[in-house]
This record gives C-alpha cells, structure tokens and sequence, in this order.
C-alpha cells in the first residue's frame, strides 16, 4: 500500500514561507558543507590562509550568492535589493551552521585565538552559503507560477556561463584544499596533461548534451560544432579559470613554477568542469 505524505505549502511572501525557507536553507549547508567541515585540511586553511586573499574570496562569494539568488534563493525576488538580502541570510545560515557544527567537532574551543575562529568559521561558511542558497530548488517542494517565471531568467548565454561559474567554483573548493591534488600534478606527464585536458572537454560537452541530465541544450538547435564552440570552450576556459583562481586563495600556487601551477589547474579544471556541466542539476 502507498503512503502519500503531502508538505504544507505555505504562501510566498509571508513570514512562515520566509521561515520555512530558512529552515531548508540550514538543511542545504549541511547536505553542501558537511563533508568539508569534517576534512582536516579544511581546519587547517583557516589558520592559515592570508587573510587579504579569505577577504576577496568572501566578497566574490558574496557577489555569486546576489546572482544565484536571481535564479533560486529563500524566495522569489522581484530586486536587487531583495537578491542582496537573500544572499546575506544565506551567509548568515552558513556561518552559524559553520560555527556550530565546528564546535560540536571540538575543532573551535574557547581558549583558541579570535582570528583563528574567525578564519575556520569564514572558510567553512562558504561552501554552506552555497547550499542554504539552493535548498529552495533543491529540497522545496514545487514551484509556484511566480517561481517558473523567475527561472526564466536562467535562460540566454550570459546566464549559462554564470551557473557553469558557479558550478566550477563549488567543486574546485571542495578538491583543492586536498593534499592529493598537488601529488597527482607532480606526478603527471604531460601526456598525462593532454590526455585530461581532452577528457575535461569531453566530458563537459557530454554532461551538457548527450546524457539527458534536466536542463541541458538540445545540441541539434545550433549545430553540434557551434555548441562547443559556444558552450563547451568558454566553459572549460570558466573552469580553468576559478581553478587559477582557487588555488592562488589556498596558497597553492605559492612558490611554485609555472610549469607546477598550470599542471595543478588542469588537474583541478577536471573536478571543476564537471562541476560547470551539472550545474543546471542544481540551480
């Protein structure tokens, strides 16, 4: 026999829907943040990041959580004032679920430094502002006639670019605080570099074309050439990109050659346009 179990769903707009949605929002950093606030390295960054670079990275956080919010924050936002509200309680939600979830683990205590709970907290925040910001998609239970409107706005090339970012950067974040990242960049050939570069592509073109994932592009539309010229390229060059980027905030770059800092991109461009091509999975 088959159990319906049927959610309440409460009017948007209203205080107990702002509520609700706060409460999938500290549901989502958890299912997003829980894996890195449990990886030591992780512990380790925050006490050692310089703290210019934590800066910027926050603020570039903060300024993808305002575009995501266009896309699917707490609730469907009409402003860029509302976007900015919803991407600071997503913050918000990441924080505390950082703080405490850090300090259940024992890894913050009372007698550490300010600055060192400062830096864990921060770090670890962001990878739960992600999830806060995508509950709503991800754990709500529908879509209102106002909220499909919104989607929309998902639609058009700029917008694809920006969630292939966004996808790029959560999966980049997750792999690069990582010992074996650096350890399998050493060691490749560059046989090995090529031969990742070609399966990066591949599979970014893959995931967005061929496999029947939810939003993806009808590639007969353009032509199967135009959209990789037009998708997968820039999409790959995304994922190199915050790859770059990611590894110069965690000091992976730092003191290493050109030669060592390219191989470790390619390496991180992997996780990353993976992350580029599913992005539509998840916003």
């Amino acid at each position: 026999m088959a159990i319906e179990v049927s959610v309440r769903r409460l009017p948007p707009g209203t205080n107990g829907a702002y509520a609700q949605g706060l409460a999938r929002a500290f549901a989502g950093a958890l299912i997003f943040a829980l894996p890195l606030l449990m990886t030591m390295e992780m512990w380790w960054l925050g006490f050692h990041i310089v703290p210019g670079r934590l800066f910027l990275f926050v603020a570039v956080n903060f300024a993808i959580l305002v575009g995501l919010s266009r896309f699917g924050g707490f609730e469907p936002t009409m402003t860029i004032g509302e976007d900015v509200l919803d991407a600071l309680a997503a913050y918000g939600v990441g924080i505390v679920s950082a703080g405490v979830i850090l300090s259940l683990f024992g890894v913050l205590h009372w007698g550490m430094p300010l600055d060192e709970w400062a830096g864990k907290i921060a770090i670890q925040s962001i990878p739960g502002s992600f999830g806060a910001m995508l509950a709503r998609k991800q754990l709500g239970s529908g879509e209102s006639e106002k909220e499909e409107r919104h989607a929309l706005r998902s639609q058009g090339h700029a917008a694809e670019l920006f969630l292939m970012l966004v996808g790029g950067l959560f999966l980049a974040f997750n792999v690069a605080p990582t010992e074996e990242l650096m350890v399998i960049s050493y060691t490749m050939a560059p046989g090995h570099a090529l031969a990742l570069i070609a399966a990066s592509l591949l599979l970014l073109h893959a995931l967005v074309y061929s496999v029947g994932f939810a939003g993806q592009h009808d590639p007969h539309k353009r032509g199967i050439l135009a959209s990789f010229l037009i998708y997968t390229i820039p999409g790959y060059g995304i994922a190199l990109l915050v790859s770059l980027y990611v590894l110069w905030t965690f000091g992976r770059a730092d003191g290493t050659d050109l030669a060592g800092i390219s191989s470790a991109a390619i390496v991180l461009g992997l996780p990353a346009s993976i992350g580029a091509a599913i992005a539509r999975l998840v916003v």
